[in-house]
């Protein structure tokens, strides 16, 4: 058995999207001055490696706490698209991966893109699906689509079609992911366990996969 661990480590002046602001790590009790460690930590639902509730961006949607644990663990398999050279993934791409979709609760879509993660590039003309794409998953009975970049729509969207799309599936959406590379598997089961907050939006994960080798 092999665990590779998928999440980003949460820091203050870390990445973060838009108008979020960084998370703050402050301590508050010392162990010299007070007998123990403790630190407030001041952190968005959609910070670092993270998952989003439809109740994200539908009116109706349901929050992440009313969703039962087990939708956050499945069988899970990689897309891998980190040779592409378009900044947007198009079905015809995706059709090669169809087979072992329809196996799965979980597709995880690889672009390495996290090698920028810390960088400016981080937020600028990383890929991400289509709306033609978008439909195609959106066909399945999945659980999750995960991705290794700051979202699954584009830097300049307004529409937000794949959060909309999907969301409205009830298929989540785990974004910020890392370490992709380091699965090997063509199927492996995946973790993406959210903090259980009442009516929570999204949440950080610490998201690992497990290949049983």
């Amino acid at each position: 058995m092999k665990i590779v661990d998928l999440s980003h480590l949460i820091c203050n002046d870390m990445p973060v999207y838009s108008e979020s602001e960084s998370p703050e790590l402050q301590p508050i009790c010392a162990l010299g001055e007070d007998g123990y460690r403790e630190t407030k930590i001041t952190l968005y639902s959609h910070t670092g490696t993270h998952i989003d509730a439809p109740g994200h961006m539908l009116n109706k949607g349901i929050y992440l706490d009313h969703i039962g644990i087990e939708y956050f663990i499945g069988r899970a398999t990689i897309l891998d698209f980190s040779n592409g050279k378009n900044s947007l993934i198009n079905p015809n791409e995706i059709v090669p991966y169809q087979d072992r979709i329809s196996k799965v609760d979980f597709v995880i879509i690889k672009t390495l893109w996290s090698k920028y993660w810390g960088k400016n590039n981080y937020y600028q003309n990383y890929p991400c699906l289509s709306l033609a794409s978008v439909r195609l998953l959106a066909n399945y009975k999945l659980k999750g689509v995960g991705i290794d970049t700051i979202s699954l729509d584009p830097p300049d969207t307004v529409h937000f079609y794949a959060h909309k799309i999907l969301l409205s599936n009830n298929i989540l959406i785990i974004e910020n992911l890392t370490n992709l590379e380091l699965i090997k598997s063509d199927f492996f089961t995946f973790f993406a366990l959210p903090l259980k907050i009442k009516d929570s939006d999204g949440s950080p994960v610490r998201a690992i996969a497990i290949e049983n080798l």
